[in-house]
């Protein structure tokens, strides 16, 4: 029997829920995007093993995905050291990342953090420019979070 590639419609289902339909790595709502062009990204990539299951699937934007596409390492910038780049199914959002105060920015907390933000670009100026309209809409994360406490 080969195994799955792509992912099933239920696959897809239980992944959006479970990201709160945000891509798992810039937290951009699936709402502000095209729904079809969301992507089930593979953390651990096919070519290198990686299977089509829950475990190893993450809700991705276009550009997370595309630029991510196979790397599972990168250059921490603080310490020069490759680690590996924040896995969505065995580490915490908030314990690798936090919002700049005006909302825009992801900062690193951690080498991992620091890696993924460079690595995958998380900054990139279509991100901020959506992070800005967010801020404005007041439906910003960190405008969320700050509601809920």
């Amino acid at each position: 029997m080969a195994l799955r590639r792509r992912p099933t419609q239920r696959q897809r289902e239980i992944i959006t829920e479970r990201a709160e339909a945000c891509c798992e790595y810039c937290k951009t709502p699936l709402i502000l995007a095209n729904v079809e062009n969301f992507e089930l990204e593979h953390i651990e990539p096919v070519v290198s093993g990686g299977l089509t299951v829950l475990e190893n699937l993450a809700l991705s934007c276009p550009g997370c995905n595309d630029i991510k596409q196979v790397q599972t390492q990168a250059l921490d910038p603080e310490s020069g050291a490759y680690v590996a780049l924040f896995h969505p199914r065995q580490q915490l959002w908030e314990e690798h990342f936090a919002w700049s105060a005006d909302g825009q920015l992801i900062q690193g907390k951690t080498p991992c953090g620091r890696a993924t933000v460079v690595a995958l670009r998380l900054n990139r100026i279509g991100l901020v420019n959506l992070r800005r309209a967010q801020w404005a809409l007041g439906i910003h994360p960190l405008q969320e979070k700050s509601e809920e406490s």
